[in-house]
Protein backbone atom coordinates (compact mmCIF):
# COMPACT_ATOMS: atom_id res chain seq x y z
CA UNK A 1 0.00 0.00 0.00
CA UNK A 2 1.14 3.79 -1.09
CA UNK A 3 1.63 5.84 1.91
CA UNK A 4 2.03 9.73 2.16
CA UNK A 5 3.83 10.66 4.72
CA UNK A 6 3.04 13.61 7.45
CA UNK A 7 5.52 16.03 6.10
CA UNK A 8 3.59 15.69 2.90
CA UNK A 9 1.31 18.89 4.08
CA UNK A 10 -0.84 21.59 2.61
CA UNK A 11 -2.52 24.46 3.68
CA UNK A 12 -5.06 25.34 1.25
CA UNK A 13 -6.77 23.49 -1.65
CA UNK A 14 -4.66 24.96 -3.90
CA UNK A 15 -4.39 24.09 -7.78
CA UNK A 16 -1.20 24.89 -7.82
CA UNK A 17 -0.20 22.15 -5.02
CA UNK A 18 2.65 19.78 -6.47
CA UNK A 19 1.09 16.19 -5.54
CA UNK A 20 2.79 14.43 -3.05
CA UNK A 21 1.80 10.76 -5.26
CA UNK A 22 -0.23 9.81 -7.96
CA UNK A 23 -2.50 6.70 -7.67
CA UNK A 24 -4.79 4.78 -10.12
CA UNK A 25 -8.55 4.67 -9.40
CA UNK A 26 -9.72 1.97 -6.84
CA UNK A 27 -6.02 1.52 -5.20
CA UNK A 28 -6.01 1.98 -1.26
CA UNK A 29 -3.44 3.92 -0.15
CA UNK A 30 -3.11 5.82 3.00
CA UNK A 31 -2.45 9.15 4.30
CA UNK A 32 -0.35 10.25 7.86
CA UNK A 33 -1.50 13.14 8.96
CA UNK A 34 -0.50 15.78 11.94
CA UNK A 35 -3.13 16.83 14.68
CA UNK A 36 -4.63 20.49 13.52
CA UNK A 37 -1.97 22.06 15.76
CA UNK A 38 0.56 20.43 13.23
CA UNK A 39 1.68 18.23 16.54
CA UNK A 40 2.92 21.66 18.07
CA UNK A 41 1.07 21.18 21.64
CA UNK A 42 2.61 18.42 23.51
CA UNK A 43 1.96 19.10 27.26
CA UNK A 44 -0.28 21.20 28.87
CA UNK A 45 2.31 23.84 29.15
CA UNK A 46 2.28 24.02 25.70
CA UNK A 47 -0.27 27.09 24.09
CA UNK A 48 -2.01 28.08 20.50
CA UNK A 49 -0.64 31.24 19.93
CA UNK A 50 -1.28 33.67 16.84
CA UNK A 51 1.70 32.68 15.76
CA UNK A 52 0.29 29.07 14.76
CA UNK A 53 -2.52 30.30 12.57
CA UNK A 54 -0.14 29.95 9.18
CA UNK A 55 0.09 25.82 10.36
CA UNK A 56 -2.72 25.27 11.47
CA UNK A 57 -5.21 22.39 9.99
CA UNK A 58 -2.73 20.79 8.05
CA UNK A 59 -3.69 18.40 5.76
CA UNK A 60 -1.62 15.73 4.37
CA UNK A 61 -1.21 15.45 0.49
CA UNK A 62 -2.10 16.37 -2.30
CA UNK A 63 -2.99 13.00 -4.02
CA UNK A 64 -3.35 13.07 -7.70
CA UNK A 65 -6.13 10.73 -8.78
CA UNK A 66 -5.49 9.10 -12.13
CA UNK A 67 -8.34 9.76 -15.06
CA UNK A 68 -10.32 12.30 -11.88
CA UNK A 69 -10.86 15.38 -14.42
CA UNK A 70 -12.54 18.84 -14.09
CA UNK A 71 -16.34 18.09 -13.88
CA UNK A 72 -16.14 14.38 -12.66
CA UNK A 73 -17.40 13.74 -8.79
CA UNK A 74 -14.49 11.98 -6.81
CA UNK A 75 -16.06 8.54 -4.70
CA UNK A 76 -14.19 8.16 -1.65
CA UNK A 77 -14.19 5.46 0.69
CA UNK A 78 -12.91 5.81 4.41
CA UNK A 79 -11.60 2.38 5.00
CA UNK A 80 -9.90 2.55 8.36
CA UNK A 81 -9.02 5.65 10.72
CA UNK A 82 -6.04 4.81 13.19
CA UNK A 83 -5.26 7.63 15.76
CA UNK A 84 -2.38 7.85 18.86
CA UNK A 85 -3.10 7.48 22.11
CA UNK A 86 -3.82 11.22 23.34
CA UNK A 87 -5.83 13.93 22.32
CA UNK A 88 -5.03 17.74 22.57
CA UNK A 89 -7.47 20.47 23.12
CA UNK A 90 -6.40 24.04 23.45
CA UNK A 91 -9.03 26.68 24.90
CA UNK A 92 -8.51 30.45 25.36
CA UNK A 93 -11.05 33.06 26.57
CA UNK A 94 -13.48 34.52 23.63
CA UNK A 95 -12.78 31.67 20.99
CA UNK A 96 -15.80 29.84 19.79
CA UNK A 97 -19.53 29.63 20.56
CA UNK A 98 -18.75 28.82 24.19
CA UNK A 99 -15.70 31.44 24.40
CA UNK A 100 -17.31 33.64 27.07
CA UNK A 101 -17.35 30.92 29.44
CA UNK A 102 -13.83 29.93 29.39
CA UNK A 103 -11.47 31.37 31.62
CA UNK A 104 -8.12 31.88 30.82
CA UNK A 105 -6.26 30.11 28.19
CA UNK A 106 -5.73 25.78 29.05
CA UNK A 107 -4.00 23.21 27.13
CA UNK A 108 -5.17 19.62 28.01
CA UNK A 109 -3.81 16.33 27.17
CA UNK A 110 -6.27 13.49 26.96
CA UNK A 111 -5.28 10.12 27.11
CA UNK A 112 -6.68 7.59 24.60
CA UNK A 113 -7.28 3.72 26.34
CA UNK A 114 -8.66 0.53 25.53
CA UNK A 115 -11.14 3.13 22.64
CA UNK A 116 -11.94 5.52 25.09
CA UNK A 117 -11.32 9.32 25.76
CA UNK A 118 -10.33 9.63 29.48
CA UNK A 119 -12.00 13.03 30.58
CA UNK A 120 -11.11 12.17 34.12
CA UNK A 121 -10.89 9.42 37.10
CA UNK A 122 -14.51 9.00 36.99
CA UNK A 123 -15.44 9.62 33.04
CA UNK A 124 -14.73 8.17 29.78
CA UNK A 125 -16.14 8.18 26.48
CA UNK A 126 -15.85 6.01 23.51
CA UNK A 127 -13.86 7.76 20.35
CA UNK A 128 -15.35 8.14 17.28
CA UNK A 129 -12.25 8.78 15.13
CA UNK A 130 -13.50 11.41 12.06
CA UNK A 131 -11.88 13.59 9.85
CA UNK A 132 -12.00 17.25 10.34
CA UNK A 133 -10.81 18.07 6.86
CA UNK A 134 -10.98 16.87 3.68
CA UNK A 135 -11.50 18.15 0.16
CA UNK A 136 -10.20 18.29 -3.44
CA UNK A 137 -8.29 21.38 -4.79
CA UNK A 138 -10.39 24.77 -6.18
CA UNK A 139 -9.66 26.79 -9.09
CA UNK A 140 -7.82 29.28 -6.76
CA UNK A 141 -6.43 29.11 -3.33
CA UNK A 142 -8.39 28.22 -0.12
CA UNK A 143 -7.34 27.62 2.99
CA UNK A 144 -7.63 24.87 4.74
CA UNK A 145 -9.95 26.69 7.47
CA UNK A 146 -12.52 27.58 5.39
CA UNK A 147 -14.87 24.74 4.20
CA UNK A 148 -17.18 24.92 1.04
CA UNK A 149 -18.10 23.00 -2.07
CA UNK A 150 -14.79 21.39 -2.28
CA UNK A 151 -15.15 20.16 0.95
CA UNK A 152 -12.29 20.94 3.27
CA UNK A 153 -12.93 21.86 6.97
CA UNK A 154 -16.43 20.43 7.07
CA UNK A 155 -15.70 19.35 10.46
CA UNK A 156 -18.60 16.45 10.14
CA UNK A 157 -18.36 13.96 12.47
CA UNK A 158 -20.30 11.80 10.38
CA UNK A 159 -17.27 11.07 8.07
CA UNK A 160 -15.54 7.73 9.79
CA UNK A 161 -14.35 4.84 8.95
CA UNK A 162 -17.14 2.92 6.86
CA UNK A 163 -18.08 6.28 5.62
CA UNK A 164 -18.48 7.74 1.56
CA UNK A 165 -17.17 11.22 0.82
CA UNK A 166 -18.44 12.83 -2.31
CA UNK A 167 -15.97 15.56 -3.77
CA UNK A 168 -16.12 17.76 -7.03
CA UNK A 169 -13.21 17.72 -9.34
CA UNK A 170 -12.30 21.11 -9.82
CA UNK A 171 -8.60 20.44 -11.46
CA UNK A 172 -6.97 17.60 -13.54
CA UNK A 173 -6.10 14.84 -11.00
CA UNK A 174 -8.80 16.44 -8.26
CA UNK A 175 -5.71 16.90 -5.81
CA UNK A 176 -6.86 15.02 -2.41
CA UNK A 177 -5.73 16.04 0.87
CA UNK A 178 -6.96 15.16 4.32
CA UNK A 179 -6.13 15.68 7.50
CA UNK A 180 -7.06 16.98 11.21
CA UNK A 181 -8.10 14.11 12.82
CA UNK A 182 -10.34 14.07 16.24
CA UNK A 183 -10.78 11.27 18.40
CA UNK A 184 -14.00 12.80 19.22
CA UNK A 185 -16.39 15.80 18.31
CA UNK A 186 -19.64 16.67 18.91
CA UNK A 187 -21.68 18.56 16.41
CA UNK A 188 -21.33 22.05 16.60
CA UNK A 189 -17.24 21.93 18.14
CA UNK A 190 -18.73 24.31 20.85
CA UNK A 191 -15.74 25.05 21.95
CA UNK A 192 -13.34 25.44 18.67
CA UNK A 193 -12.00 22.08 18.91
CA UNK A 194 -12.29 18.58 19.10
CA UNK A 195 -10.27 15.78 20.91
CA UNK A 196 -7.54 16.39 18.10
CA UNK A 197 -5.10 13.50 17.32
CA UNK A 198 -2.69 12.73 14.73
CA UNK A 199 -2.86 9.39 12.87
CA UNK A 200 -3.84 7.81 9.25
CA UNK A 201 -6.18 7.64 7.24
CA UNK A 202 -6.51 4.08 4.67
CA UNK A 203 -9.24 4.92 1.60
CA UNK A 204 -9.57 4.60 -1.85
CA UNK A 205 -11.28 7.23 -4.19
CA UNK A 206 -12.29 6.67 -8.06
CA UNK A 207 -14.70 9.27 -10.16
CA UNK A 208 -18.38 8.52 -9.18
CA UNK A 209 -20.63 6.18 -11.81
CA UNK A 210 -23.13 8.94 -10.64
CA UNK A 211 -24.05 12.45 -10.04
CA UNK A 212 -25.29 13.30 -6.91
CA UNK A 213 -24.96 17.07 -5.58
CA UNK A 214 -21.72 17.59 -3.45
CA UNK A 215 -20.09 17.50 -0.88
CA UNK A 216 -22.09 14.23 -0.08
CA UNK A 217 -21.52 11.59 3.06
CA UNK A 218 -22.72 8.00 2.60
CA UNK A 219 -22.98 5.80 5.07
CA UNK A 220 -24.93 1.87 5.66
CA UNK A 221 -28.31 3.76 6.34
CA UNK A 222 -28.19 7.96 4.89
CA UNK A 223 -27.15 9.75 2.78
CA UNK A 224 -26.27 13.42 4.17
CA UNK A 225 -25.85 16.54 2.50
CA UNK A 226 -23.37 19.51 3.55
CA UNK A 227 -23.34 22.89 2.52
CA UNK A 228 -21.06 25.88 4.55
CA UNK A 229 -21.79 29.50 4.34
CA UNK A 230 -21.92 32.69 6.70
CA UNK A 231 -24.67 32.06 8.64
CA UNK A 232 -26.59 28.82 9.67
CA UNK A 233 -29.75 30.37 7.66
CA UNK A 234 -28.01 29.85 5.06
CA UNK A 235 -26.73 26.96 5.04
CA UNK A 236 -30.12 25.84 5.60
CA UNK A 237 -30.92 26.43 2.76
CA UNK A 238 -28.51 25.21 0.61
CA UNK A 239 -28.47 21.84 1.89
CA UNK A 240 -32.09 21.22 1.47
CA UNK A 241 -31.74 22.68 -1.89
CA UNK A 242 -29.23 19.66 -2.37
CA UNK A 243 -31.33 17.13 -1.00
CA UNK A 244 -34.53 18.13 -2.83
CA UNK A 245 -32.31 18.32 -6.25
CA UNK A 246 -31.53 14.53 -5.10
CA UNK A 247 -35.00 13.04 -4.44
CA UNK A 248 -36.02 14.46 -7.60
CA UNK A 249 -33.31 14.26 -10.01
CA UNK A 250 -32.12 11.15 -8.71
CA UNK A 251 -34.78 9.57 -7.18
CA UNK A 252 -37.02 10.90 -9.88
CA UNK A 253 -39.89 12.00 -7.07
CA UNK A 254 -42.10 14.84 -7.90
CA UNK A 255 -41.12 18.36 -6.03
CA UNK A 256 -43.89 18.56 -3.44
CA UNK A 257 -43.10 14.27 -2.99
CA UNK A 258 -39.43 15.21 -2.25
CA UNK A 259 -40.68 18.16 -0.07
CA UNK A 260 -43.07 16.21 2.11
CA UNK A 261 -40.55 13.10 2.71
CA UNK A 262 -37.88 15.53 3.72
CA UNK A 263 -40.35 16.92 6.06
CA UNK A 264 -41.67 13.87 7.30
CA UNK A 265 -38.01 11.84 7.62
CA UNK A 266 -34.95 14.47 7.13
CA UNK A 267 -32.99 15.66 9.79
CA UNK A 268 -31.02 19.08 9.59
CA UNK A 269 -27.91 18.84 11.59
CA UNK A 270 -25.33 21.27 12.17
CA UNK A 271 -21.50 20.22 11.99
CA UNK A 272 -19.95 23.12 12.83
CA UNK A 273 -19.99 26.83 14.02
CA UNK A 274 -16.93 27.80 14.59
CA UNK A 275 -14.92 28.33 11.28
CA UNK A 276 -14.97 31.36 9.28
CA UNK A 277 -17.83 29.62 7.72
CA UNK A 278 -20.54 27.21 9.29
CA UNK A 279 -21.31 23.89 8.02
CA UNK A 280 -24.56 21.96 8.48
CA UNK A 281 -25.75 18.59 6.75
CA UNK A 282 -29.39 17.28 6.06
CA UNK A 283 -29.93 13.41 6.43
CA UNK A 284 -31.93 11.21 4.29
CA UNK A 285 -32.33 7.82 5.15
CA UNK A 286 -31.99 5.43 2.62
CA UNK A 287 -34.66 2.71 3.45
CA UNK A 288 -37.29 4.97 2.17
CA UNK A 289 -36.19 5.56 -0.70
CA UNK A 290 -36.87 3.51 -3.98
CA UNK A 291 -35.14 0.89 -5.26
Amino acid sequence: MKVVTEDHVCYSMSPKNKPAMTIPQGEVFRLDAKDCYSNRLKSEKDFFTAKMWDTVNPATGPVFIEGAHKGDILEIEIVDIKIRDYAVMSLEHGSGALGKFIEGQETTILPVREGKLVISENLSIRVNPMIGVIGTATEEDTLNGTPGEHGSNMDCKIITAGSTVYLPVNVEGALLAAGDIHALMGDGESCICGAEVSGSITMRAAVASRKIPTPCVETDRFFYFIGSAKSLDECEKIVLGKAHVFLTNSMMMKANEAARIMSLAGDLQVCQIVDPLKTMRFSIPKDILPG
